[in-house]
């Protein structure tokens, strides 16, 4: 095989792509990408505490609060007290919330399918497939 980049170089330059073409669309939305990361987690499991939630995306509990705090004032989540532990806050997606997420992602989509479309149709499944397969979060 030639000589290549390592993965992480070419991955890193692909995910700056994939951020840059999903910037404006969550300008659009008003919303940022750590608020998406938080919606998108809520869509998976409907009902986290915020230690979970934050393990989930990988993020320091305390480092969310604000955008947890954004959130909650713009009616997209719930925090409400676990009734088994009344210190701990149990999350979840408002309607509003779970519809703000689904346009996002709805649109985001669009921009993959956009960058997608340089590859052919069978190369298209089978990179997402590797990339799912190679997804360490991905059970």
């Amino acid at each position: 095989m030639a000589d290549r980049p390592d993965l992480a170089a070419m991955m890193v330059r692909l995910s700056r792509a994939l951020v840059a073409a999903e910037r404006p669309v969550l300008e659009a939305h008003g919303v940022s990408m750590w608020g998406y990361v938080v919606l998108s987690a809520l869509a998976d499991e409907p009902m986290r505490t915020q230690a979970a939630l934050a393990r989930a995306i990988g993020a320091d509990k305390t480092r969310i609060i604000a955008d947890l705090d954004d959130l909650q004032e713009r009616g997209l989540i719930e925090r409400e007290p676990d009734p088994a532990d009344r210190r701990v806050r149990l999350l979840r997606l408002t309607t509003a919330g779970r519809e703000l997420h689904a346009a996002v992602r709805g649109a985001i989509r669009a921009e993959e399918d956009r960058l997608l479309g340089a590859l052919p149709a069978g190369d298209r499944r089978l990179f997402l497939r590797s990339l799912q397969a190679l997804d360490p979060g991905v059970p």
